[in-house]
């Protein structure tokens, strides 16, 4: 079984730091929106500044997803960390952060039609395909941020004590991470667009300039949950020592089509391939002959 805990602990004091030190570069470069503080963070997130933290939205809404993100990759790397490749947990925390980077400009791609010439404000960012020194000295500030991210992560995973856990199906940790994360996205961007729906009396058209971003968006509401629900049949599969490989990735698939739930999606895929391997503490054949 995973050490959350663990996990957990050392990703929110990673957030808590790159809020610190967000604070600290914030304040310096506050008049100038577009410098290497903007990507230096490695959270998606605007600058801020000490002043920031007089604002009580602020502290509710952007703090909130400086914490949320810490838990969420602090979960995602107990999960993983059996499975992450090298010895050493800040190697494994490099390995996870570029994953997830990569996951990230997946998604960004996915969702934004004619990419790389358009762009796309997400969580804060605008995600622009137009490529120059400027832009690309940016990308690798930010890329160089989500890495000291992961190795931040990995150095402070070894500073807390861990605990002794059970053995588990392989992959089951991986789809509870899943099924939990996708429960939450789903259950936050169903909540926007219900609200929507009841604000205007009726389903919100389709804008030409954003009609893939919006299909997408409507179609998540709809296939996003069936999903998720795939997803926890495939982790309650693994609770029973069984193979939730089959349900994991149709699971993962479908939510990954939506676009908005691509993490949650990849993760039920590599949870029900790696619940599809025999588990170590099982014996051999060749081990039940002898």
């Amino acid at each position: 079984m995973a050490d959350f805990g663990r996990g957990i602990k050392a990703g929110l004091v990673t957030g808590l730091i790159y809020i610190a030190i967000g604070g600290v570069l914030g304040t310096i470069y506050q008049n100038d929106l577009l410098s290497l503080p903007h990507f230096i963070y490695g959270t998606g997130l605007p600058p801020i500044t000490w002043r920031s933290f007089a604002d009580f939205s602020f502290v509710i809404s952007w703090l909130f997803q400086y914490v949320y993100r810490g838990i969420v990759f602090g979960a995602v790397f107990a999960a993983l960390y059996s499975f992450l490749p090298g010895t050493a947990s800040v190697k494994k925390g490099v390995v996870l952060s570029a994953f997830l980077c990569i996951v990230v400009l997946v998604g960004a791609i996915y969702e934004t039609p004619g990419w790389p010439t358009d762009g796309r404000i997400i969580d804060g960012v605008y995600y622009v395909g137009a490529l120059n020194l400027s832009s690309i000295s940016l990308a690798l500030a930010g890329i160089i941020s989500v890495l000291v991210y992961g190795a931040l992560t990995g150095f402070l995973w070894d500073r807390f004590r861990g605990k002794e856990l059970a053995e588990e199906r392989n992959g089951r940790s991986v789809l509870l991470v899943s099924f939990i994360l996708g429960l939450v996205i789903w259950a936050y961007f169903a909540a926007i667009f219900l609200l929507a729906v009841v604000t205007s009396g009726k389903f919100p058209e389709l804008q030409p300039e954003f009609w893939w971003s919006e299909l997408l968006f409507t179609s998540f509401v709809f296939i996003g949950l069936p999903g998720w629900i795939i997803a926890l049949f495939a982790w309650r599969k693994t609770r029973r020592g069984e193979s939730g490989l089959k349900l994991g990735v149709a699971g993962g698939i479908i939510m990954a089509l939506t676009g908005q739930m691509l993490l949650p999606g990849v993760l039920a895929i590599i949870g029900g391939v790696l619940s599809g391997r025999r588990p170590v503490t099982e014996p051999s054949t060749t081990e039940i002959e002898q």
